[in-house]
């Protein structure tokens, strides 16, 4: 069982990834947020009597439903939205795009983190165009470090499943980066993992 102070410790420490990582998913970073917080809610309520080393899968599992969840919603929503525009006219406000993820590092070298801040937007717009399906497989395994068994079970689906949308993934994302002249050695340059 785990202590108030460890599941305290685990949520501060896997946060900014969930969020991150979330954010990807659904394109709408209040959203995202709020999806994280009831991620972290649920786990820390219903699952305070598991051992802290469940925690990763259990809060990937979580995480992973709470957002289906949030699509399943917007469904919804989106459908009586579309019902009742008949009704009157409405203001049709896109999302805005991804902010910039903060780039953490030891340098201070503004000219770095210009370069580094620029080459994470090519990354995210690269995996904005990815399908959901290889946008969320490509950050468990990549970013989120999971293995194919882990990512599978977050996702819901074969382990087989999972390596054909990795694959797809880094195909379609070296192209994209390929095209924007982001090749790996490149990017490591930049000091991104890739």
């Amino acid at each position: 069982m785990a202590s108030a102070q460890e599941i305290s410790d685990f949520l501060c420490q896997i946060e900014k990834r969930a969020f991150r990582q979330t954010a990807y998913a659904v394109r709408d970073d209040h959203a995202a947020l709020d999806i994280v917080q009831d991620a972290m809610l649920k786990l820390a309520d219903k699952y305070a009597n598991k051992p802290i080393a469940e925690y990763p899968m259990l809060f990937q599992r979580i995480l992973q439903n709470t957002t289906r969840d949030f699509w399943r919603r917007q469904k919804v929503r989106n459908l009586w939205t579309s019902l009742f525009s008949s009704f009157g006219s409405q203001d049709d406000e896109e999302f805005d795009l991804l902010e910039t993820i903060d780039v953490e590092g030891p340098e201070t070298d503004p000219a770095e983190q210009l370069q580094r801040s620029q080459t994470m937007k090519l990354i995210e717009k690269a995996l904005e165009k990815l399908p959901a399906r290889q946008r969320e497989a490509f950050v468990l395994r990549y970013w989120e470090e999971l293995d194919v068994a882990e990512t599978a079970a977050a996702m819901g689906c074969s382990e087989g499943s999972v390596k054909t949308h990795c694959s797809r993934a880094v195909g379609a994302l070296s192209l994209s980066l390929g095209q924007a002249g982001l090749g790996v050695q490149k990017l490591q340059k930049r000091g991104v993992k890739p």
